[in-house]
């Protein structure tokens, strides 16, 4: 039988989780990949199984999954108050950052220092998404089944542009079926915890509490929804604010990504509330600051206030907006946890839904393989052409118009994390020096 993991204290963990806050760049599979490294393979507070399995359920609610994740684990740790103090400390060193860079965007306007910062960064992130998407691949993929899979899943997103819930949930039935058919292609390294040699030791808090932690945050969510509406009434922008992204809580499967062509078409054509470059603007500022990629949101909030602000200064009002945008994102997903993690817990115990949750995992593979060349391709050329296949939906970048310091910049990053193995904040460090050089010189 195995042993039960050392726990850490609440104050420990809670140290922990603030470092991990103000380190989680990459977007979600760096993330997940960090939050692996520090809590797994560094201080080996959780254990693989443990952490695999949650990492399973959290992929199959709406929402940023790496947060929820967090939440989960840190439920798993010490309960209501370690999962409201992991996923807290999650947003807030983000929330902080893009609300400052909010303000200067609007104030400053186009400054060749910070450009050229967010330049180095990208290339940066470009690196972080490949190294981890190696890690994730190597340790969730453990068979030719769920490579094949993991294939699948990426082709169906990135060349004929499935929608994300179909792979999901095909990829859940696939793994399903098989199991009920009797295969153990999903029982063993796909990551899950039962009947793979991934005991989970981990202890099962009290799960009344997550219940009545969860409806609070149900609460805490729809009450300042309906009051914003009842008091401020229809057309008004913190109305609208709170109502679309309210929908957008419980539609986001998939992470920012996932949505963002949705946000973008009713942010600009519906609402008028950005210009179209903007919101390329606003997910470069996300993807280049810890916390969730879906912050991107609070960029779109702070704008759309800060643009019609009424009686409020405009800075006053745009601040206000922010903070409703990502009240509303995430008191859901506190939500989902509490209310949900009681019963994912039972999970494991149906092998056929075990089988589904692998296979899920490893069509996720493919998922973050998507938008690792997505965020690529759409960082180091400005132009696009459709492939011309009939039946496929992606596009190949123009070559004239590749921005080679950004290239040559993004390679560099990737050398010096994969081959040379250089750590999260010299490869931040040194790139965003670099970017700011380039930046100096007129190249970035």
């Amino acid at each position: 039988m195995a042993h039960a993991l050392p726990l850490p204290t609440l104050k420990q963990a809670t140290r922990l989780w603030a470092r991990i806050g103000l380190l989680s760049f990459g977007g979600p599979a760096g993330q997940i990949a960090l939050m692996h490294r520090e809590l797994v393979e560094g201080h080996k507070w959780v254990d693989e199984g443990s952490f695999l399995h949650a990492l399973n359920y959290c992929m199959l609610l709406p929402g940023p999954e790496a947060q929820q994740l967090a939440t989960y684990i840190g439920w798993r740790m010490h309960g209501v108050a370690g999962g409201i103090i992991a996923g807290s400390l999650f947003i807030l060193p983000g929330f902080l950052a893009i609300l400052a860079l909010s303000i200067l965007y609007v104030t400053l306007g186009d400054v060749p220092v910070v450009d050229g910062l967010l330049f180095g960064l990208r290339a940066a992130v470009i690196a972080l998404i490949a190294q981890a998407l190696v890690r994730l691949g190597g340790r969730l993929v453990g068979n030719r089944v769920l490579a094949a899979l993991a294939f699948a899943a990426f082709a169906a997103l990135y060349v004929f542009a499935v929608p994300f819930p179909v792979v999901i949930l095909a990829a859940a039935l696939v793994g399903y079926a098989s199991a009920r058919a009797g295969s153990t292609a999903f029982s063993g390294g796909g990551g899950h915890g039962t009947g793979d040699g991934l005991v989970e030791q981990l202890p099962l808090p009290a799960t009344g509490g997550a219940v009545k932690a969860g409806t609070l945050f149900l609460a805490l969510w729809l009450l300042p929804v309906a009051l914003v509406a009842a008091v401020l009434g229809p057309g008004n922008v913190f109305t609208d604010l709170a109502t679309f992204f309210s929908k957008l809580a419980v539609l986001t499967f998939g992470g920012a990504y996932a949505v963002l062509a949705w946000v973008a078409q009713a942010a600009v054509e519906q609402f008028g509330w950005l210009e179209p470059g903007e919101m390329l603007d606003g997910l470069g500022l996300a993807e280049t600051t810890p916390g969730p990629l879906i912050l991107v949101l609070q960029f779109v909030g702070f704008l759309a206030a800060y643009r019609d602000p009424g009686a409020l200064d405009p800075l006053l009002a745009g601040t206000l907006g922010a903070v409703l945008t990502v009240w509303v994102t995430f008191m859901p997903c506190y939500a989902w946890i509490f209310l949900g993690a009681p019963h994912a817990e039972r999970l494991r115990a149906n092998k056929a839904l075990s089988a589904a949750l692998t296979a899920v995992t490893a069509a996720v593979v493919g998922v973050v393989a998507n938008l690792a060349l997505w965020f690529a391709l759409h960082s180091l050329f400005t132009a696009h052409r459709p492939s011309g296949i009939p039946g496929t939906r992606f596009e190949w970048p123009v070559i004239a118009s590749a921005d080679w310091p950004a290239i040559l910049l993004a390679i560099a990053a990737l050398v010096a994390a994969l081959r040379f193995k250089v750590g999260l904040l010299p490869l931040l460090g040194g790139s965003a020096l670099a970017g700011l050089l380039l930046g100096l010189a007129g190249l970035a």
